[in-house]
């Protein structure tokens, strides 16, 4: 059966391959992609025996889902290649990798014709090449800088709200430059965070921590250059505002219009500007609260997960039944539950919400020490303003959005607070007290142990029910 928002965008994606004309509340990109996986599936030698005619044709289930699941299982990995970007430390890379695998939403996501995996991988590729060209020299980064915009512009061209991933880059650029010139190193007070970024680490080379030994002010000025090495980050400034401008306005631009082409050469009508508009009253009519949708949910509840979505949910009597063969049965009579739950790691999606939250209080002292007259530009001073702005552009243009939004909405913001649980944890590791390493284990632990608790309800595997209310800690879950 079809789940959620696959009764749209499966069947809009056959829509294109059957010529059938219709117009769809969102751009037009995701459905061309699980078009394209409809296409090659149909191809496929396998799964042809499963057929249906859910999509509007019959198909395979495999066929319409099967891209989906491949894009997810690429996420880990460029959630990898940011955090080694941002600091050349493969421990770091490797830890966010970790965490990126160990999030049940992603998961779910992945596994039906939905488009959030692709929004999501859009923008972290765009983010990945902005970093990729930050560390390269001027001549050489502007082809890497343009593929940035390009994909900015594609994730927009998933949904609107891709733009966020747009908006975190102008924000972080901004900022960049109303703090350049205030880095001299011999004004600057360093703060530890009550010990979370201390550097009695045994390979931390991040100098403006170090507070156990002396150290000149000549000394410091060239350790806290040394670190400067460390992130492309502080490059940011080289872009002026011709640059900038044109690979982050022009080209984004220019890629969203040119993918609608498609779309309109098969729908001609409405056209590109009255469809648009169209999109854009539809969204403006939805309303909010649970008489919409019941799992309708505000954007500060994302912060601490407090209504998952229920994308399926069937009882049966026993686990030889076919499901779902019937509709529910009565609460209490089945003694079987098979539910997928779109939810994140609970234990993950807390920490890192606590860290990102941590973080932004630390970076709010440092900016306004910088704006006072000294931020220096070290690692753990950028690093913590690009996931910070990123987190904040990702989740505060929410706050003026009416209609009704679900947890999924925040699956862009849930990357960086990862990212930065993963920064705290990799430092953790590398520090030379051993009650700090024994933190960071315990944490990983405990997130791979949540994932392997809740992994029956992100795949719909048999549940008893006492199995299934374990699993549901707040009524606001179910």
């Amino acid at each position: 059966m079809l789940v959620f928002d696959e009764v749209y965008y499966a069947k809009f994606a056959n829509n294109y391959l059957t010529g059938i004309d219709f117009f769809n509340a969102h751009p037009p990109l995701s459905q061309y992609i699980i078009a394209i996986g409809m296409w090659l599936g149909s191809h496929f030698p396998w799964d042809q025996q499963s057929m249906n005619g859910l999509a509007g044709s019959l198909r395979s289930t495999w066929s319409y889902r099967w891209l989906n699941a491949l894009t997810g299982s690429f996420i880990p990995l460029v959630v990898a290649g940011i955090a080694y970007q941002l600091n050349r430390r493969r421990s770091y890379a490797l830890i966010a990798a970790l965490l990126a695998g160990a999030d049940g939403l992603f998961l779910v996501e992945s596994r039906y014709a939905l488009n959030n995996v692709y929004l999501v991988i859009l923008g972290l590729l765009g983010n990945l090449c902005l970093l990729i060209a930050l560390n390269q020299s001027q001549s050489k980064r502007w082809i890497i800088l343009a593929l940035s915009g390009a994909f900015f512009g594609a994730s927009a061209c998933i949904k609107w709200n891709g733009l966020w991933f747009l908006f975190g880059i102008y924000l972080l650029w901004g900022i960049a430059w109303l703090l350049q010139g205030r880095g001299d190193s011999s004004k600057f007070k360093p703060w530890v965070g009550a010990g979370l970024f201390a550097s009695r680490s045994k390979r931390d080379d991040s100098s403006e921590t170090r507070r156990d030994k002396p150290c000149t002010t000549a000394k410091r000025r060239g350790n806290t250059q040394h670190s400067i090495l460390k992130t492309p980050l502080v490059n940011l400034t080289q872009l002026n505002g011709i640059q900038f401008l044109g690979n982050f306005a022009l080209i984004p631009a220019l890629t969203y219009s040119l993918l609608w082409i498609p779309h309109l050469i098969m729908n001609p009508q409405p056209g590109f500007l009255e469809a648009h508009y169209r999109i854009l009253t539809f969204h403006e009519k939805i309303g909010s609260g649970p008489d919409v949708h019941p799992y309708c949910s505000k954007w500060y509840t994302w912060l601490i997960m407090l209504r998952p979505v229920a994308y399926f949910y069937q009882t049966a009597q026993s686990t030889r039944e076919q499901v779902p063969a019937y509709p529910p049965l009565p609460k209490g009579y089945g003694q079987v539950i098979y539910d997928v739950h779109a939810m994140g790691n609970p234990i993950l999606w807390w920490l890192s919400t606590a860290a990102i939250l941590l973080l932004l209080l630390l970076l709010l002292q440092r900016i306004w020490s910088g704006m006072r007259g000294y931020f220096p530009p070290t690692t753990v001073n950028y690093i913590s303003l690009y996931l910070g702005l990123n987190w904040l552009a990702q989740l505060l243009p929410w706050i003026g959005v009416s209609r009704c939004t679900f947890l999924y909405h925040y699956m862009g913001a849930s990357v960086f607070s990862g990212l930065g649980l993963a920064w705290l944890i990799d430092r953790w590791l590398h520090r030379e007290q051993e009650s700090w390493q024994i933190a960071a284990i315990t944490v990983i632990s405990l997130i791979l142990l949540a994932f392997v608790f809740w992994l029956p309800i992100y795949l719909g595997l048999p549940l008893s029910p006492e199995g299934h209310q374990l699993r549901m800690w707040f009524r606001s879950w179910i």
